[in-house]
């Protein structure tokens, strides 16, 4: 189709001109009644989000949403958008295969399904895809890999900063112990603005052991320590590199340091605490950049 494409609203036969060069196939379907069953999993999505979502989960807003269109693994089921937004969203809607239902729904009725105000305007329900064996994903990486290894880190907003540092300074993969919390919570995913959907990511088995894995897939396992024994500064990566980070507070288990070299950002005075996911930042900025 050229010139200006058209959004079919087969529920109301209305028809909306978008701009000159935006193609959209999608069948829009219409929703006036939260209620309604086709959209049940986008119902009262807090509460849902404490209880889990069964191999599903929720983007919202339009740069997350964008991300999961790009998404190698996970896939959209649907969205839901606000109808006053539709006539900008072509083109995101574009991005998704022609026969991925897309609600509409007006802004009040949109609250109700939601159960708060959602300003963004935007939701994509998705399907998380099968897990990957973390040997299978360490394999696959190249010669000159650099992979986050995170372990206790139990704050959604600190895991989703981290996967926003691992994105921007091209962490090939990101690793989770048994403990770290879920990287496509609502909350997590938004804050790594869709990272978590697209840099791989396995979970480790609560017995596995991450450095002898790392050690044995040829990677040099540094471990982020306020007592580190070499300031990072002075640290240089040659080939496969993996960086271990803990949770604020406990930090790394003594048995992994011991096990790897360790490194630490020096500070002022003795103040030595690092919000952790800043701490991702500084450190894969100086190993991606070998500075």
């Amino acid at each position: 189709m050229t010139g200006a494409s058209i959004f079919q609203w087969h529920a109301r036969d209305l028809e909306l001109s978008l701009e000159p060069g935006e193609v959209v196939g999608a069948m829009i379907l219409t929703i006036d009644d939260p209620g309604d069953p086709r959209i049940a999993a986008y119902r009262d999505v807090r509460e849902r989000d404490l209880v889990g979502r069964q191999g599903r989960f929720i983007a919202e807003g339009e740069v997350v949403v964008r991300q999961l269109a790009r998404a190698p693994r996970h896939r959209a089921l649907s969205l839901l958008i606000a109808d006053h937004r539709l006539p900008a969203q072509g083109e995101l809607i574009a991005a998704f295969p022609e026969d991925l239902p897309v609600y509409a729904a007006a802004q009040a009725v949109m609250d109700a399904i939601v159960g708060f105000p959602i300003h963004r305007g935007i939701l994509a329900l998705g399907a998380r895809a099968p897990e990957i064996a973390p040997e299978d994903l360490l394999a696959g990486l190249g010669p000159d890999a650099l992979v986050a290894v995170l372990c206790g880190i139990g704050n959604h907003d600190n895991m989703g900063g981290i996967f926003r540092n691992a994105a921007a300074f091209g962490a090939e993969a990101v690793l989770l112990d048994a403990t770290c919390c879920d990287p496509l919570y609502r909350k997590a995913i938004r804050v790594s603005v869709g990272a978590a959907l697209t840099v791989p990511t396995a979970r480790l088995a609560p017995d596995a052991d991450p450095v002898g894995l790392l050690q044995r897939q040829g990677f040099e396992v540094v471990a982020l320590s306020p007592r580190g024994q070499t300031p990072l500064s002075a640290f240089r990566r040659r080939g496969r590199s993996a960086v271990l980070l803990g949770a604020e507070g406990p930090g790394l288990p003594e048995d992994l340091m011991a096990r790897t070299r360790t490194v630490a950002i020096p500070m002022a005075g003795d103040f030595d605490s690092l919000n952790v996911a800043v701490t991702s930042g500084i450190v894969l900025h100086h190993l991606a950049n070998g500075t």
